[in-house]
């Protein structure tokens, strides 16, 4: 699952020109299904959308507080296009989004998962596969993007063996092993 933060002043979601849904300070939350995940991904995501730390403290400390910190409002909106591939040509690919009803019941989980994890009222939803016009006033502007897990750790922690031929101090070459930091 991907999701991405805003940090806003008051957010909205319309569908057939009725508000369905809309917040004061708070978070919008975009949120993506991608095929293979699972309730373990949308308690993670859940988890990390209610701690992220977004606001300042009272005495102006930096990113010290989240959502839950400030009592302020989450407003989650379902987006299969955060998965969109675009890397050929000029049209997206949603393959990488789950679909249907399978997606529907996750999302629904995830969103479920949020609001368990802090005042049910204070969180609201968008509606599934409606053609919605989200509103906005963002805060800053803060925009982070963010997943249920973080992505493997390449192999061998990180570094990598590169063969590379070297030439000896005669001139001739000889194959070795060398190491080089992922950096």
């Amino acid at each position: 699952m991907k999701a991405i933060l805003q940090r806003v002043l008051s957010a909205s979601v319309t569908v057939d020109k009725e508000v369905v849904s809309s917040i004061g300070k708070g978070v919008l939350v975009f949120a993506a299904v991608a095929p293979g995940d699972t309730e373990k991904e949308a308690d993670s995501l859940a988890a990390k959308v209610l701690k992220m730390k977004l606001w300042d403290d009272e005495s102006g400390g930096r990113w010290k507080h989240s959502v839950t910190d400030i009592n302020a409002e989450v407003l989650c909106v379902s987006q299969f296009t955060l998965l969109a591939s675009t890397k050929k040509g000029s049209k997206p690919d949603f393959h990488g989004a789950m679909g249907g009803d399978d997606a529907r019941r996750l999302y629904e989980y995830f969103f479920s998962k949020v609001q368990q994890g802090y005042t049910a009222e204070r969180v609201k939803n968008g509606v599934f596969q409606a053609m919605m016009e989200v509103a906005l006033v963002n805060d800053g502007p803060v925009t982070l993007e963010i997943t249920a897990s973080p992505p493997p750790p390449p192999p061998n922690g990180g570094e990598k063996k590169d063969k590379k031929s070297k030439k000896d101090v005669n001139g001739e070459k000889s194959s070795s092993s060398t190491q080089h930091s992922g950096l």
